[in-house]
């Protein structure tokens, strides 16, 4: 009887959403890779991409039943295992275009980066929510931002910016719904635009490089998309032609010529995205767009029914998460937004990026079913005072 209360009070429009961005994502995943002579298979990504969903929904299952309260208490734990994993991403790391992001495990490549964004959720959702609201607002801000400023520079020397960025939009989105003061948000502001402003501009000039090359002229090319066409800004360039060329309805699936002729690079990871506008057009988009805003509509209405404080700071802190790498990834596909490296939740390529964004949706079930279990009490004690 317990067993189906549990599945009664699931949100199975979320989880309706989540497995047609799955299923979406898969299919522009084979689209864009099937053709590659060096792959073993045609299948090879599309077989990898679902077994790494098949983990996530393991996980997100058994979460879905765990009541997520009991994680408040292992908040110190959490931090320091994602500090651990981080720090020995450095010793046992795998290396690829530059950056040590990986730690090979045979079968499966953990990116303890990944695992970094919803842990921080859970740490900082309780850190917040143990502290009451109106007493030492500032030395609340402080802590929390130094919390997240170690795991953050640990990701950012990696190199990893793009992941950086998405641990800071976590902690300036839980500060806000915690109710922080908008004079603290402007104080940040002012202090990340003057230490990007020194990074970019002086240190350089005393021989103190903080980003690496590619990283500039990324910056570069977002400023100045005609910078470098044939170089750093090919990217952009081909991204561009791509989604413009899909028009309405797309070229057809298999049929897209930036994609199928490779001029368009990291095709089924950073840029897939574009390989979907090229192939399946503004009406193809749309879709995927829909399923988008279900998922976020769900998150916030499981944040507005939380019974605690917790459990809306972590849903809410989810679904900022969320929300943050779709607006970055498709707007760096159309020049509205730096190249960062940022995955497309659920449809991007990436293993550790599907278990990890599945985990945060066994949160969000877990969440929504002790608030609506919650509720029922309520109302069957009502009936019995009746």
């Amino acid at each position: 009887m317990e067993f189906r209360t549990y599945l009664r009070h699931f949100d199975y429009a979320l989880l309706a959403a989540v497995a047609g961005l799955v299923a979406y994502g898969s299919l522009i995943i084979y689209s864009a890779t099937h053709s590659d002579p060096n792959l073993p298979s045609p299948f090879y990504y599309v077989r990898v991409q679902l077994m790494a969903a098949f983990i996530g929904v393991i996980f997100m299952a058994l979460l879905a039943f765990i009541d997520f309260r009991g994680l408040r208490n292992y908040r110190q734990h959490i931090y320091f295992g994602i500090l651990g994993l981080i720090l020995l991403l450095f010793i046992v790391g795998s290396e690829a275009k530059g950056s040590t992001r990986w730690i090979p495990l045979g079968f499966f490549n953990l990116q303890p980066s990944e695992l970094a964004k919803v842990g921080m959720i859970v740490v900082l959702g309780a850190w917040l929510a143990d502290r009451p609201r109106g007493e030492m607002e500032t030395q609340t801000t402080l802590t929390t931002l130094g919390i997240a400023a170690v795991p953050a520079f640990l990701v950012f020397i990696q190199p990893d910016f793009g992941t950086a960025l998405v641990l800071g939009a976590i902690t300036l989105s839980l500060l806000f719904l915690y109710g922080t003061r908008w004079l603290h948000f402007g104080i940040i502001a002012a202090t990340i635009t003057g230490a990007l402003f020194v990074m970019v501009k002086v240190l350089p000039l005393i021989g103190i490089q903080v980003l690496k090359p590619y990283q500039i002229d990324r910056l570069m090319v977002f400023m100045n998309p005609e910078h470098d066409p044939g170089g750093v800004g090919y990217h952009l360039l081909q991204s561009k032609i791509a989604i413009g060329s899909g028009m309405m309805a797309g070229k057809g699936l298999y049929e897209g010529t930036q994609t199928q002729l490779n001029f368009l690079p990291e095709h089924h990871t950073d840029f897939v995205f574009s390989v979907l506008g090229e192939e399946l057009g503004f009406i193809g988009v749309s879709v995927l767009l829909a399923l988008y805003i279900l998922v976020i509509w769900r998150g916030l209405r499981i944040a507005i029914i939380s019974e605690s404080m917790f459990g809306s700071l972590v849903a809410g802190g989810i679904v900022s998460m969320l929300l943050f790498q779709v607006f970055v990834n498709i707007g760096m596909t159309i020049g509205i937004m730096p190249i960062t490296g940022i995955p497309l939740p659920f449809v991007s390529y990436g293993g550790s990026s599907m278990v990890v964004n599945l985990i945060a949706i066994g949160l969000l079930e877990s969440i929504h079913i002790r608030g609506k279990l919650i509720g029922d009490r309520r109302y069957m004690r009502g009936q019995d005072a009746a």
